[in-house]
């Protein structure tokens, strides 16, 4: 069985996925009370969502600690296009049945469309590289 056939996706997508994951790390640790402002709900405590970035950042690091040979980190590659999935249908499912007046459209709807696109990406590399 021959691997690495063509993981050039599988590579565009780890970078995109590293990429998206700091950025919005760094923002959740350092710019916290920004995004509860942007999102239009109500100001609560931001160490709740200030937490959720160093768990990102973490990830954003692990994905390009992969990216040399991807192929390899098979269970990484799953976890991660599982979790953007997941992410993306939890967003998708907020834009559609718990939506009220006073938030912000783009504030769900960007990270919707680029969790399901990083998802499939993600699908589509794996199945590519093998």
């Amino acid at each position: 069985m021959a691997e690495d056939k063509n993981p050039v996706i599988l590579k565009v997508a780890l970078i995109i996925f590293a990429i998206v994951t700091i950025v919005y790390g760094i923002a959740l640790v350092f710019f916290t009370e920004g995004f509860i402002e942007m999102s239009g709900t109500d100001p609560f405590e931001p160490n709740w969502i200030r937490w959720p970035g160093g768990v990102l950042l973490g990830l954003g690091i692990a994905a390009i600690m992969a990216f040399p040979n991807p192929a390899k980190q098979d269970i990484f590659i799953i976890a991660i296009g599982l979790g953007t999935l997941f992410t993306g249908l939890t967003l998708l499912y907020e834009l559609i049945f718990e939506w009220q007046p006073q938030y912000s459209v783009t504030f769900t709807a960007i990270p919707c469309v680029i969790n399901l696109i990083m998802s499939a990406l993600l699908f589509w590399g794996r199945r590519q590289a093998k």
